[in-house]
């Protein structure tokens, strides 16, 4: 190992202990941005959603970057930038030749989808590369009950006996990002592990319908169904301000875990609609709709990028950030995520079938947006 990578690794242990010898540790990482070292970095995917904003603002920052994938996926944005990074082919489930005797800084895990993914490269990467990121989930926390949802909660490991059909999904998904978080930092280490955990991810290049849905729809006006309570809060991250803090996090040699969520103040669901609306000039006539078992009932219950407050849910969209605000996370705005989507979802990089689909399919909610609106009326005549 070269004296720089030793330097890497020196100081990035220096880093991990601040929290204990600083008198403040909440302030550790702050204002440590230091982008005069170029690093080389990895990332495991690197095609999908958050990947091409990775590169494309670790590029820009002077940095080398790989990526290791199958080769299949081509990317929808930053399309550009892929010309600029090493391409490595191979498969997680069985085929890593191409990382072996490799050196990079740091490895960006975003494509961690089985525990067995994330022991298997971390386990060959140990010796050669200085830190491990790993992109996990805030659904680590679920259940999303009671009041404590900062890093230090208690994430669960395996599927309770006595979770029914229908969570049995939802809790594996939270198990298997909760074993990968603790299969990078046994074999990095915590002073060499950055786990990142991330709320609901929105903005250009969304490979979902969630955020894109509320777009399409509000821009067509008419009466429209605001389903859950007008003061139910909110939680989303743009894709842009999470990979450019995930990118900052590894310049900074930062370790330990982080939620990543925002915005930076408490959204409701209203104002979360009318931010998105006051981008168009559309007429519209907003329908409330706060019954949890008629939302339930005409399947509108989980209409994205909020879910309707169950007791499980209860506190998904009130998700601790505090420490990832110390850390360097910083925001754009409503508007801005808007806008960089709204361009994205009617360019070339969008297919017209999709972007028809979103409003006019069977699972669209807008076909059926009057005749459950008459429904509702009906029923509050009672």
């Amino acid at each position: 190992m070269d004296n720089s990578r030793r330097n890497f690794i020196k100081n990035g242990m220096i880093l991990g202990l601040a929290p204990i010898i600083n008198t403040n540790p909440i302030h550790s990482f702050v204002n440590f941005y230091n982008t005069s070292e170029t690093l080389k970095i990895l990332i495991l995917g690197g095609t999908s959603f958050l990947g091409p904003h990775q590169i494309a603002y670790a590029l820009e920052r002077g940095h080398e970057v790989s990526i290791f994938s199958r080769g299949k996926t081509t990317p929808k944005i930053h399309t550009e930038h892929f010309q600029k990074v090493e391409h490595l082919i191979g498969y997680r489930e069985d085929n890593l030749e191409a990382l072996k005797n490799r050196t990079w800084d740091v490895v960006i895990d975003n494509s961690g989808r089985k525990t067995k993914w994330t022991e298997d490269t971390a386990k060959l990467l140990v010796n050669n590369v200085g830190y491990y990121m790993y992109t996990s989930s805030v659904s680590v926390y679920y259940p999303y009950t009671g009041n404590d949802f900062s890093e230090d909660r208690a994430v669960v490991t395996e599927i309770p006996e006595d979770a029914t059909d229908e969570e049995k999904p939802t809790y594996a998904y939270g198990v298997m990002k909760a074993n990968s978080e603790l299969a990078a930092i046994n074999i990095f280490g915590s002073d060499r592990s950055i786990i990142v955990r991330p709320h609901l991810i929105v903005g250009p290049g969304d490979p979902t319908d969630r955020f894109p849905y509320w777009i399409a729809r509000l821009e067509k006006g008419g009466d429209f169904i605001i389903p859950g309570k007008s003061d139910e809060v909110i939680q989303y991250i743009d894709v842009r301000d999470l990979a450019e803090w995930m990118i900052r996090l590894a310049e900074n040699k930062a370790s330990g875990t982080f939620n990543g969520a925002g915005p930076n103040f408490e959204m409701t669901t209203n104002a979360f609609v009318y931010g998105i609306h006051a981008n168009f000039n559309s007429p519209i006539n907003y329908i409330q709709i706060d019954d949890i078992d008629f939302l339930r009932d005409n399947n509108i219950f989980a209409i994205q990028p909020w879910v309707i407050q169950l007791p499980e849910y209860a506190g998904m969209s009130r998700i601790d950030i505090k420490k990832a605000v110390q850390s360097g996370l910083q925001f754009r705005t409503l508007s801005e995520t808007v806008e960089a989507t709204k361009l994205w979802w009617y360019s070339s990089a969008v297919a017209a079938e999709r972007r028809d689909n979103i409003l006019t399919s069977e699972r669209a909610l807008m076909p059926r947006e009057k005749e459950i609106i008459a429904k509702w009326k009906k029923s509050n005549l009672k």
